[in-house]
């Protein structure tokens, strides 16, 4: 089965609160690559790559908001699997 790649912009409350490390973790729990990041317009944005189910658990992962978060609203991208291994957080 091949990967999946889903990315994410994640509104709210979302910067300052561990936002993308939580998920850095549990995108490695579940064996997802990827990355995450903060705008300069406030959001989280991420990208997920990985077996379908894993990644459609990770974008749940961030509709939920880890720790302190409040996410008001996620917008998800179908995107073409770049092969990404590993998980960075960026800027």
């Amino acid at each position: 089965m091949g990967s999946v790649r889903r990315r994410v912009i994640a509104h709210g409350r979302v910067q300052g609160v561990f936002f993308r490390d939580s998920t850095r973790r549990e995108a490695e729990r579940r064996g997802v690559s990827g990355w995450a990041r903060n705008t300069p317009e406030g959001t989280v944005e991420a990208a997920f790559e990985g077996d379908d189910e894993a990644v459609a658990a990770m974008v749940e992962f961030v509709r939920g908001g880890p720790g302190h978060a409040d996410v008001s609203r996620v917008e998800v991208h179908d995107e073409a699997a770049e092969g990404l291994s590993g998980f960075d957080i960026r800027g």
